[in-house]
């Protein structure tokens, strides 16, 4: 039993019961990701869903239209896809949400699971590509990355080792090459590429230097095409560009766009279909190579979380916004946009808005910070009750999709706050650098600049302002409470790092990478910049009570740095409390998020003395 102050959990967090209901329904409610569909047998698809209240895999044969649950485990499964025949289930089996452990198969009809490739070792995943007749598999460790191929059944042979992070990328249509990103310049960051085939000759590689990362995304969907979609940064803000790997030629793609881009292939090869992100909603174009022609898919105002490309030439992705809940969607070749997927059940309710709003500062590289901001739908003129969620990453971004957290927050009354702070990505390669070697107190000099805004424009006062985040922004919060306490009534630090010298020593490898990119080297290299990054060095300057959770198998954050955190505040008497579950890096069973965001908005009502 944890010795620390627990956290408080309410039965209900509304005496309306209509209000107590629809909060907790936007969580419950049954949603579905992406279908996943089989290479060569695209009639058999693959998704997650929360239907049974876990996270779990499910397939789909769509030509009789059957659904069925795969996994069934405790703490969920959320990583799977399926052979290129369509015949096998592949999935991650890890340790209670520790992501470390190996790969299964099982069969797409019914079946048991066992080992998908015996002769590799357990690890994180590091890439996965299948074939008809040739797997690639990519595991990292603490001693480094090591990619497997397996050839026409037989045993898998090691194609790459290294100590420094990299991964599989990449295979060919036709399974000949395959692709790996490498960071042996140093800067997990900012990858290489090499090409490799299946036997381990090299074939070409290419690196755009220091601070300029290459990201392989995939080969033309065609037997014998050697071309490569890679998305680069070479003019400060990430585009696309096609690699013939066999001629060692590339043609940079230059489109009229103002924000960044990712891509992937149409069917044939003759088009790519192009997610454009541009202050924080996204939009769908088709390009047609020869052509150099640029046409926008009928989309709605909002974001796509995920799209591809059927057969057919149909575009299947996920859409929302803050106000609408998530959708599986499909627009058509002629251009009919229809819902593709509904699960079973009632619909989630709706939120509000979101607002932008752009802060001026007086400081590089980009003129404003980029917030979005949501009121609740009853609230006054007065100063509200404001919540500023901070999103993780950091190389992330807020966006106007939907998200149930944050409508929970705005039916409690609360404004929201969402700042996409230098380090957030989709402003720029070097709004997301800025960050390197001050993380942290960069990001928050950000978020100070929009909480004065926020105070300026009367939306609240620092009496009235909660900090909050998971992961990256349960950091960010720790942080914040310690170099900027007079602006804070409270915070709510998720899975945070909280002791970074502790944190780096335990955590997963990539992780530490990582880190070592981000900050300049390791703790024994830099220590001075880590001891200014982590929210221990400051914790005697707090003085908002906090709320800390954290998964007892977290590799990401370790359980024991926030332990080490919470000794240091004890003694203070800073009114805290902590909440500790079985699970890692957050929670893939509804109930369990469901006791979290109870905790989470309880805590910040007493902390305004609303509650």
């Amino acid at each position: 039993m944890s010795t620390y102050p627990e956290a408080k959990i309410p039965k209900t967090l509304f005496d309306d019961p209509d209000r107590e209901a629809r909060w907790r329904a936007r969580f419950s409610a049954p949603r579905v990701s992406l279908p996943d569909w089989a290479r060569d047998a695209p009639q058999r698809s693959l998704y997650v869903s929360n239907f049974s209240g876990t996270w779990e895999i499910y397939t789909w044969d769509r030509d009789a239209d059957k659904h069925r649950q795969v996994t069934d485990r405790p703490q969920g499964t959320f990583h799977g896809t399926l052979s290129a025949d369509g015949e096998q289930i592949w999935w991650f089996d890890d340790t209670d949400g520790d992501e470390f452990g190996s790969w299964v198969v099982e069969p797409f009809a019914t079946g048991e699971s066992r080992p998908a490739l015996p002769g590799t070792h357990p690890g994180y995943p590091a890439g996965l590509e299948l074939g008809s007749s040739v797997i690639g598999i990519g595991m990292s460790t603490d001693d480094g990355v090591t990619v497997w191929v397996a050839r026409d059944g037989g045993r898998p042979e090691v194609l790459y080792e290294h100590e420094q992070d990299g991964g599989l990328s990449a295979m060919s249509w036709d399974e000949s090459i395959v692709v790996i990103s490498h960071s042996e310049h140093g800067d997990s960051r900012h990858p290489a590429l090499r090409v490799l085939r299946v036997d381990g000759s090299e074939v070409a590689e290419k690196w755009d230097g220091p601070g300029k990362g290459l990201d392989a995304l995939a080969f033309a969907p065609v037997t014998g095409d050697p071309r490569l979609l890679v998305l680069h940064e070479r003019r400060g803000k990430e585009e696309l560009l096609v690699w013939d790997v066999a001629e060692d030629t590339e043609t940079e793609i230059k489109l009229d766009l103002p924000g960044e881009v990712s891509a992937d292939w149409y069917p044939d090869g003759k088009a790519l279909l192009i997610a454009h992100t541009h202050h924080a909603r996204t939009t769908m174009h088709r390009y047609d190579l020869a052509a150099d022609s640029l046409t926008e898919l009928p989309t709605q105002p909002g974001t796509v979380a995920g799209a591809s490309v059927r057969p057919d030439h149909s575009v299947e992705y996920v859409w929302s916004s803050a106000a609408t809940p998530s959708l599986v969607r499909t627009v058509s070749r002629d251009g009919d946009d229809r819902v593709l997927l509904t699960p079973p059940g009632e619909r989630p309710p709706g939120s509000e808005a979101v607002t932008d709003v752009f802060v001026e500062v007086p400081y590089g590289p980009n003129e404003t910070v980029h917030a979005l901001v949501a009121r609740p739908a009853d609230a006054g003129d007065g100063p509200l009750p404001t919540v500023f969620n901070l999103h993780g990453g950091p190389h992330a971004a807020d966006e106007d999709r939907f998200s149930a957290y944050r409508a929970a927050w705005l039916d409690a009354g609360f404004a929201v706050v969402e700042i996409n702070y230098r380090g957030s990505t989709g402003y720029g390669s070097a709004w997301r650098d800025a960050i390197e070697g001050r993380p942290g107190l960069t990001e928050l000099a950000d978020v100070a600049r929009v909480h004065d805004w926020a105070i300026d424009a009367g939306l609240t006062t620092p009496a009235l302002s909660v900090v909050a985040g998971a992961s990256w922004g349960g950091y960010l919060t720790l942080l914040a409470l310690g170099t900027q306490p007079e602006r804070w009534a409270g915070g709510v630090a998720g899975v945070p790092v909280a002791d970074y010298v502790s944190a780096y020593a335990d955590e997963m490898e990539p992780l530490r990478a990582y880190d070592r990119a981000l900050f300049g080297g390791s703790p024994e290299d830099v220590p001075e910049i880590y001891e200014k990054a982590s929210p221990i060095t400051y914790v005697d300057e707090v003085r908002a009570p906090v709320l800390v959770l954290a998964g007892d198998n977290d590799p990401r954050c370790p359980i024991q740095q926030i332990l080490n955190y919470l000794d240091r505040l004890g003694p203070r008497e800073i009114p805290f409390e902590f909440y500790r579950y079985d699970a890692g890096h957050g929670s893939l069973v509804v109930s369990e998020t469901l006791r979290q965001v109870a905790a989470e908005i309880h805590f910040a009502r007493r902390a305004i003395g609303q509650g």
